[in-house]
C-alpha cells in the first residue's frame, strides 16, 4: 500500500506494521492452575498482562504452538463494552508458554518497522480511538469490530529511533501515574486493615463484640421511590445505584435530575441528609455502601436503601465499612439474599442484619482515622489528575509529531 508522509513520519496502515493480526485459539478453560495458561479478556490490566487472570487447560501443547505469545505481541480486546473496546496489553519478558486465547486479538509487529511499546501507546491515543469508533458495531451491552476493518486503520510511523524516544518519554509519564494509582490502592488497603485490626474479622467475631439487629441500632431504614420518575436535564438531583461506589457517592460524574414535583413526593418518605449511609440493595452492585457527603436535598431510587444510625450506638463510618467488608459480603450477607437469580436485598432482611456493636468510643476513633485517610486520598486524587493530564498531553504531542 502507498505510504503517505507527515511531520511525525510515514502514515501506514496497521496491516503494514502488524503482519499478524488474528483472534486467539478457542479452548475450554478453567481456573485450576494446571496445564497451559491461556489469556482471556480480563487478562488485560493497566496495559500489561495480569498473570493472576489467566485461564488454564490440560491440552496438547504442540497443537497450539502457533498461538504462543511472543515478546512484543500486543493483545487487544475486540468484543467488549465500548469503554473497554480496543484496550491493549503488551507482552514483555515472556518466561513461560502462554497461549493466546479466544476473544482477544494478537497484533504481532514487524520489529523492523514498529517499536512494540510505541505501538502499544498509539492504541491509547484519540487518533486511534476515533478511527476505532467508526469501524465498531455499537450496542448497549457489547461492542465489536472486524479484524479486516482494523487492518485498514492508519498509524503514524516515524523512524525506529524516534519511536523508541517517544516510548521512553511516555514510559516515564506512565510510571508516574501508575505510582499514584498504587498509592491510592495502598490507602484503600490501609482502611480495610485498620478495620480488621480494631474490630477483628466481623464474621468470626474473635473479639466477642455484642451483636444487634441493624434496625435496633438505627433510627430509620427505608428506600427510595419504587416508581422511576422521568429524568430531566436539570432540576432536583436524583441519585441511584450508579452513583454509589465503595465508600463514595459520586453524583456529578453522571448527574441525573427530576422535577421539583416528583422530588417532593419522593422526599416525603425518604429524606437523605449528610452523614446517612446509602446502601445498594438491587442489581449487579448489590452490597456496596457509602456515606452521603452531600449537604443538598436529592431523591433516591428504590435500588438504594437509606440507613440513619442511632449515633449513641452506631457510627456511620463503622457501619459503611462493616457493610463493605469482603468477609461480610461473601460469607454473611449473601445468606440474606432474596433469591439466587436476582441480586437483591429486601428492606426487611436488611433490618435483620446482625451487626457487631463495639464500644461507640472505639467506633468513633475508627471514624476519625478513616476521615484522615480520606483526606489524604482526596489530595492524592488531585495529584493523580495532574499526572494523568501530563501523560495525555505528552501522548497527544507524541503522535502529532510535536514531541521534541
Amino acid at each position: 500500500m502507498m505510504k503517505k508522509t507527515m511531520s511525525s513520519g510515514m502514515i501506514m496502515t496497521l496491516a503494514d506494521v502488524f503482519p499478524l493480526i488474528r483472534n486467539g485459539a478457542s479452548i475450554k478453560q478453567d481456573d485450576t492452575q494446571g496445564g497451559i495458561p491461556i489469556t482471556r479478556i480480563e487478562t488485560i490490566a493497566d496495559g500489561t498482562i495480569d498473570n493472576s487472570r489467566l485461564g488454564f487447560a490440560d491440552i496438547d501443547t504442540e497443537k497450539y504452538a502457533t498461538y504462543y505469545l511472543q515478546d512484543g505481541d500486543i493483545l487487544m480486546s475486540h468484543i467488549n463494552s465500548w469503554a473497554h473496546l480496543g484496550k491493549t496489553a503488551l507482552a514483555e519478558n515472556i518466561k513461560a508458554k502462554i497461549i493466546h486465547g479466544m476473544n482477544l486479538l494478537v497484533l504481532r509487529p514487524n520489529i523492523n518497522e514498529l517499536f512494540p511499546r510505541y505501538g502499544k501507546y498509539f492504541f491509547e491515543t484519540p487518533l486511534f480511538k476515533n478511527q476505532l469508533y467508526k469501524i465498531s458495531n455499537q450496542s448497549v451491552n457489547q461492542s465489536s469490530f472486524a479484524i479486516s476493518k482494523l487492518r485498514s486503520l492508519q498509524i503514524p510511523v516515524p523512524k525506529l529511533r524516534d519511536q523508541q524516544y517517544i516510548a521512553d518519554i511516555l514510559d516515564k509519564a506512565d510510571t508516574l501515574r501508575k505510582k499514584d494509582q498504587q498509592l491510592l490502592q495502598y490507602y484503600d488497603d490501609l482502611a480495610q486493615n485498620l478495620f480488621i485490626d480494631m474490630f477483628g474479622n466481623p464474621v468470626r467475631n474473635e473479639k466477642g463484640w455484642p451483636q444487634k439487629s441493624l434496625s435496633s441500632a438505627c433510627v430509620k431504614i427505608t428506600d427510595g421511590t419504587h416508581f422511576s420518575p422521568p429524568s430531566q436535564a436539570s432540576g432536583v438531583p436524583y441519585i441511584t445505584a450508579k452513583h454509589v461506589r465503595k465508600n463514595k457517592v459520586d453524583f456529578f460524574n453522571n448527574p441525573t435530575y427530576v422535577t421539583q414535583e416528583d422530588h417532593e413526593a419522593i422526599y416525603s418518605r425518604c429524606t437523605p441528609v449528610k452523614g446517612d449511609v446509602l446502601y445498594i440493595k438491587d442489581g449487579a452492585t448489590t452490597g456496596i455502601a457509602a456515606i452521603n457527603n452531600y449537604d443538598f436535598e436529592f431523591s433516591m431510587l428504590s435500588s438504594l436503601a437509606l440507613i440513619k444510625v442511632n449515633k449513641q450506638v452506631l457510627n456511620n463510618y463503622f457501619l459503611a465499612h462493616w457493610l463493605n467488608n469482603e468477609n461480610i459480603k461473601e460469607n454473611y450477607i449473601r445468606n440474606y439474599m432474596a433469591g439466587a437469580a436476582i441480586r437483591r436485598f429486601t428492606l426487611d432482611k436488611i433490618k435483620r442484619f446482625e451487626i457487631l456493636i463495639p464500644p461507640i468510643t472505639l467506633q468513633n476513633k475508627f471514624a476519625t482515622q478513616i476521615q484522615n485517610i480520606e483526606q489524604q486520598k482526596e489530595k492524592l486524587k488531585l495529584q493523580m489528575q495532574e499526572s494523568e493530564n501530563l501523560f495525555q498531553s505528552l501522548l497527544q504531542k507524541a503522535f502529532n509529531g510535536d514531541l521534541n
